[in-house]
């Protein structure tokens, strides 16, 4: 069993986008839920601790949460969440860097089997994946936004819709890496694309010559390049 560390309490009250979920609560504003359709629901939220898992599982309840990332160290005992009948998954990667393959593939096989059991239900509550870091600023949004991007939202959308929600998510390398680097899987229940080298606002690439059928990006003025950072960091 993973040895469980302890975290300090992150105010959020005054960051932006993180409004109260359900009642008014100590830990109200650490949520932050993130919606593209009926089948795709995510929760990004700070760590709990065993102290304050309580608060946690009543906002689970309240939207229908069927599972719990966690990217982080343990904070918690699982059992004290399963025991609700929502299952936790420890996807660990490194504080501020960006998810290796391993994790973004059992990522994307829990969305894809998340959506996949609920899709075409009439009448069925719309269940919510919740996934969390330590201060669910870096290394949880990074997953949620993939799985927009899966979906087929244009990966500066992506970061622009889960910054809206949770200000201050992402730091400039993982920025870059969503932005530039993430390709689509083409999982089944996700939109598929071809295998080249997407184009996006800050790629120069010409990977796409390669692929018959598949016209080259046009390199991005570096004006765009320059807004896109300043929009998203402000003036350096």
């Amino acid at each position: 069993m993973a040895k469980m560390v302890s975290v300090s309490t992150y105010n959020t009250a005054n960051i932006g986008g993180r409004k109260p979920l359900g009642k008014a609560s100590p830990l109200a504003n650490s949520f932050s839920l993130i919606e593209y359709d009926k089948n795709h629901r995510f929760l990004i939220m700070d760590c709990p601790t065993n102290s304050t898992i309580p608060l946690y599982l009543k906002e689970f309840a309240r939207l229908n949460v069927t599972d719990v990332v966690r990217v982080c160290e343990p904070t918690y005992m699982k059992e004290r969440v399963e025991t609700r009948n929502v299952k936790v998954h420890d996807l660990p990667f490194k504080d501020g860097d960006v998810p290796p393959a391993s994790v973004l593939k059992q990522w994307l096989e829990l969305v894809t089997m998340r959506v996949a059991s609920t899709k075409g239900e009439e009448g069925q509550e719309p269940t919510t994946i919740a996934v969390h870091c330590v201060a669910g600023l870096g290394r949880a949004p990074v997953l949620v936004a993939v799985a927009l991007i899966e979906k087929g939202m244009d990966p500066l959308d992506a970061i622009e819709h889960v910054r809206h929600k949770r200000r201050g998510a992402f730091n400039n390398r993982q920025i870059t890496y969503l932005a530039d680097s993430y390709k689509r899987s083409g999982l089944k229940g996700t939109t598929k694309i071809t295998s080249a080298m997407r184009s996006s606002p800050l790629t120069s690439t010409n990977a796409a010559n390669t692929v018959p059928g598949v016209k080259a990006p046009v390199s991005a003025p570096s004006s765009i390049h320059k807004s896109f950072f300043k929009k998203m960091f402000g003036s350096h």
